[in-house]
């Protein structure tokens, strides 16, 4: 890889909250994927021409994120601009986001506490998704221990240490055996992510702006995803503001309801934005210390936004 490094400077509105974003993303990085250090958060995405390694400074200018890039040319970093603005949900406007929250008792507090709060996005649907389905029912740790492996076993070496994803044609044409023995999750989880990459392959979309409805009905009928899974990957991957993933242990939890249905209900006042109030209230039990969901049918720890019950492979 080239040595060439670009500068980017990317704005946004403020307020800006920097501390939770970079904890949220910081606490999913992968190893040899991804890295967070004292430098910010650093990472290989992908460009029109190839591969780039870049590290964003959430902190780095008042009212703009500051972002170094390495590997690729000139004509790739509008792309890549692009990426990182929809992976840090830089064009989030936080005054209307909040015009409409802090109209319920419940989250006005949260909302004048972190103004700024961000939805944290997608550099790579296909990643994401995947990353997600080998994250049902196990602890954080484990889910990223998991995504290493993968990396590992079939990832693209790209510069410093770091690999990019393997591409879903790649996970698809390796099957669900060697899936399970690369990373070592269940029989079941291996061939949900082959069912994933096949279909990616195949001609699925998991992009930014992809058709929320019809992506999240492929997404559903594929083997061991369920509507947590395909919720969570709209709000992560589709940039859908008001996806709601429901079934969320720890959303149920701070909404002091027993069903989905209950939150379902409990959030209707919240469109078009409740994809933000969903982060508010994973941000305050992150920072509440709360003590971690457990999961009685399984009997594992449980993670913040991980999967209900339910959400068993089919």
């Amino acid at each position: 890889m080239t040595a060439r490094v670009h500068v980017l400077r990317l704005d946004h509105r403020a307020p800006f909250e920097a501390d939770a974003l970079e904890r949220m993303l910081g606490t999913h990085v992968v190893p040899g994927l991804e890295r967070r250090d004292a430098g910010g958060l650093t990472r290989v995405v992908r460009t029109p021409g190839g591969h780039a390694v870049v590290t964003a400074d959430l902190r780095a200018h008042p009212g703009a994120v500051g972002v170094t890039v390495r590997g690729c040319g000139e004509g790739d970093l509008p792309a890549v601009a692009v990426t990182l603005r929809r992976w840090l949900d830089l064009d989030a406007d936080p005054a209307a986001v909040g015009a409409v929250l802090s109209t319920d008792p419940l989250l006005a507090p949260l909302v004048a506490a972190r103004p700024g709060l961000r939805v944290p996005g997608a550099t790579d649907g296909f990643e994401t998704a995947a990353s997600t389905i080998l994250g049902q029912q196990v602890s954080l740790g484990a889910a990223r221990t998991f995504t290493g492996r993968l990396v590992a076993a079939f990832g693209v070496p790209v510069d410093d240490g770091l690999h990019a994803f393997p591409p879903a044609a790649t996970l698809a044409d390796a099957g669900a055996d060697r899936l399970r023995a690369a990373t070592g999750v269940t029989g079941a989880r291996a061939r949900s992510l082959h069912a994933l990459a096949a279909a990616v392959a195949g001609g699925l979309r998991l992009a930014h702006g992809a058709d929320g409805p019809a992506t999240r009905a492929a997404l559903m009928a594929l083997p061991g995803v369920g509507p947590w899974t395909a919720d969570y990957i709209a709000v992560r991957v589709v940039g859908d503001a008001d996806a709601y993933p429901a079934g969320d242990l720890v959303l149920r939890r701070a909404l002091g309801v027993r069903t989905a249905a209950e939150a379902q209900e409990r959030a209707e006042a919240w469109r078009p934005f409740r994809a933000y109030a969903l982060v508010h209230l994973w941000t305050r039990e992150v920072f509440s210390g709360a003590p971690p969901v457990s999961r009685a049918t399984t009997g594992r720890r449980s993670p913040r936004g991980t999967a209900p019950p339910e959400e068993a492979p089919r």
